[in-house]
């Protein structure tokens, strides 16, 4: 993914810098930016959704809103969905077997970050068209996961909260517009594990992981 945004995110570089000053000059106290997002996770649950998706690394998308404050600090509200169908398995003695049956799985993550907006100088003079940050929060998960031919009790419907970090860097592209590039990390503790499901054969837990993220922002 990265490979083919490298000439789009060369070209925003180039045309984000002519417009640094301006943006320097004109940040608002509070600004009010709504963004898309699309993010590959690499789920800590790695052998479970090798198992049963035939890999660990799958795709979320979703959007929010991020508020600025003096372009210093941010807080944002963010909203994202993974939905796949994979093959029902059973474990036995760390052997997988493939029982032919669809299986779908559904996460929604819900997450609210804070944190801070670093403004870098190169020879004293600010460097506008760039904005590297930080930050962390907490987020609250909610994962369906349904079997085909299985009793409503043997589905699973539930709800966790988590903890999430983040690090990564904003481009300037325009006056109104800019994308950013992030690394996340999720840690969501026992939303998974439940016997007799196979991540409780693999003894795994945590429905986290660690994502790379790309966004685009509408907003000063």
């Amino acid at each position: 993914m990265i490979t083919r945004l490298a000439p789009f995110i060369a070209c925003a570089i180039a045309l984000g810098w002519p417009a640094a000053p301006a943006r320097a000059q004109s940040a608002p106290r509070i600004a009010l930016r709504p963004f898309a997002e699309v993010s590959g996770e690499r789920f800590a649950a790695t052998q479970s959704f090798n198992a049963t998706f035939g890999q660990s690394v799958e795709p979320l998308y979703g959007g929010g809103l991020d508020v600025t404050f003096r372009d210093r600090y941010f807080v944002d509200l963010a909203a994202s969905r993974f939905k796949k169908t994979g093959d029902q398995v059973f474990v036995n003695n760390g052997q997988v077997f493939h029982l032919g049956l669809a299986m779908t799985a559904t996460l929604t993550p819900v997450e609210l970050i804070g944190g801070y907006r670093f403004h870098p100088r190169v020879h004293g003079q600010p460097v506008a068209w760039l904005i590297p940050y930080a930050g962390g929060g907490v987020g609250w998960y909610g994962y369906q996961q349904t079997s085909a031919f299985a009793q409503p009790s043997e589905n699973i419907d539930t709800r966790k909260t988590g903890v999430v970090a983040i690090a990564g860097a904003e481009l300037r592209v325009h006056r109104w517009i800019g994308i950013a590039g992030d690394v996340v990390y999720t840690h969501v503790p026992g939303i998974l594990g439940s016997d007799p499901s196979v991540s409780h054969a693999f003894g795994e837990d945590d429905l986290g992981g660690v994502a790379g993220r790309f966004r685009v922002i509408v907003g000063r």
